[in-house]
């Protein structure tokens, strides 16, 4: 039985005689015209604004060269040094931070070539209008692609825009447990349509591996994506996938349309500390060990503590106010204190704004057997501890702001993991306990990603992810969002 008997006719049928994986690339390209477009409106609106600025209603004197024609051609020139670092490339564009690096290398290079060719021809166009109009045309390009982006990933969260369509192909344990991984982050854009399996078998009616179609086995992979309209194959792991084959397999592919990508068993490790380096024809994965000390923990504390010490100062009233509703609202003490455990196991008291009754503790005994998490901690929705003002300072994760105090103290960074309780920590097991090894943070992945919504399991996950993969960029960013997600609210209970 092929493939394509395995599905309704619905979707294994090609829409109009092409071949399936240029079909499904339509939204893609839709998506491409879109960020030309706004490309375009953003380098014209920081032309004229870098002229308008530099010059104001005056004509531009002292130059030979007339700005009516400089201003088109370096439009033409921006987008084509765009295309060419690859900012429209599928690869890049929808996922990740390379997709802002290459729009600003772009920018800055083109600027440098122009200043280079200035030079050297000694063309009198004005630096101070060339200045500006970069300055703002990379902001304007980044905040671009960011608003872009974030639509693109509303409307992937709810199965809809530009995605890529994946046939999953492995033993069936690795393709599960790929399909789990990719549909954990659906805005990402890879779409599990289908499977192909090595035990497939001949039965009338189609296999399933959850809600996943079993559409073929290793004998008809291009033929099944064909039938079901991928746009790219990812290949996980299997015994009898071999390298041979999987070459036969990417030579298959070639002028479909449909991209062959490979799965490493390797997963939860950033790009940076990953390098593919080509031995004996093997394309070898070198993976660095993550870094837990040296000169750029130096800075991570340089900038924790500076931070925390400005922001000090600036929420000053924002803190003082807190603190009057807080004593004006229940009885008992402004602040909470609680031993939480540190890097290397350290224990210390963390501060938070008391958003409980002063009985919290020997109340949870009663409310155990309502927990509606996972794992080692206790969340309650409802919880009847919480009082009228700690809602709201949960909430807008206002009683947080006195951990402000234990960043300037060195206990705890800006990013980080959740700091643990004692009591977690003793049953952590030997993966979990790598959350020690460094500071936990006032915020980090976990709270950019769910909060409390988030399981037990998930909220390790990023919290090792961190651990293993930190940098002062990616705290950056984390900070950044969880601007975002203190105002959106969600998971804040």
């Amino acid at each position: 039985m092929s493939a394509a008997t395995l599905l309704t006719p619905a979707t294994s049928a090609e829409s109009d005689g092409r071949p399936a994986g240029l079909v499904a690339r339509a939204d893609e390209r839709s998506y491409v015209r879109v960020l030309v477009v706004l490309d375009t409106t953003i380098i014209i609106i920081a032309l004229l604004i870098g002229y308008v600025t530099r010059f104001g209603d005056d004509e531009p004197t002292g130059s030979e060269v007339p700005y009516v024609l400089v201003a088109p051609g370096l439009v033409l020139a921006w987008l084509i040094s765009l295309k060419a670092l690859g900012c429209y490339n599928d690869r890049v564009i929808g996922y990740g931070a390379d997709e802002y690096r290459r729009v600003s290398s772009a920018s800055l290079r083109l600027a440098g070539a122009i200043a280079i060719v200035g030079y050297i021809a000694d063309v009198g166009v004005s630096r101070g209008f060339l200045g500006l109009t970069f300055a703002v045309g990379i902001v304007g390009l980044e905040m671009a692609r960011f608003a872009a982006r974030k639509r693109l990933h509303r409307a992937r969260s709810v199965g809809a825009g530009w995605s890529r369509k994946v046939l999953v192909v492995g033993d069936t344990a690795h393709v599960l447990e790929l399909v789990h991984t990719l549909r954990r982050e659906p805005y990402a854009g890879y779409q599990v349509v289908g499977a192909c399996i090595p035990d497939a078998l001949l039965a009338p009616v189609a296999q399933r591996l959850g809600d996943v179609p079993v559409v073929g086995s290793f004998r008809g992979i291009p033929e099944a994506a064909t039938a079901i309209g991928a746009d790219t194959v990812a290949v996980t792991a299997s015994g009898e996938l071999t390298a041979t084959r999987l070459r036969r397999l990417g030579w298959q592919l070639e002028g479909t349309g449909v991209d062959l990508v490979v799965a490493p068993a390797l997963t939860d490790v950033a790009g940076p500390r990953i390098h593919t380096r080509p031995v004996a024809g093997l394309p070898l994965i070198h993976v660095e060990a993550p870094e837990f000390r040296g000169s750029r923990k130096l800075v991570k504390g340089l900038v924790d503590r500076s931070a925390s010490s400005l922001a000090l100062a600036l929420l000053l009233p924002l803190i003082a106010f807190v603190a009057l509703a807080i004593k004006l609202d229940s009885r008992g003490p402004v602040l909470f204190r609680q031993v939480r455990v540190g890097r290397g196991g350290q224990e210390f008291d963390v501060f938070k704004f008391r958003t409980m009754v002063v009985n919290a503790d020997a109340m949870l005994a009663e409310l155990t057997a309502r927990n509606e998490t996972d794992g080692l901690m206790f969340k309650m929705r409802q919880d009847p501890r919480v009082t009228r003002v700690g809602r709201l300072l949960r909430k807008w994760s206002l009683d947080e702001l006195p951990q402000l105090v234990n960043v300037l103290l060195g206990q705890m960074s800006l990013v980080g993991p959740r700091p643990p309780l004692p009591s977690e920590v003793a049953r952590y097991d030997g993966d979990v306990a790598r959350r020690l090894l460094v500071k936990p943070g006032m915020t980090g992945l976990w709270q950019v990603s769910g909060r409390s919504d988030l399981s037990w399991e998930d909220g390790i996950r990023l919290d090792l992810y961190y651990v293993e993969n930190w940098s002062l960029a990616a705290d950056l960013t984390i900070l950044w969002k969880t601007f975002g997600a203190v105002l959106n609210g969600r998971g804040a209970y």
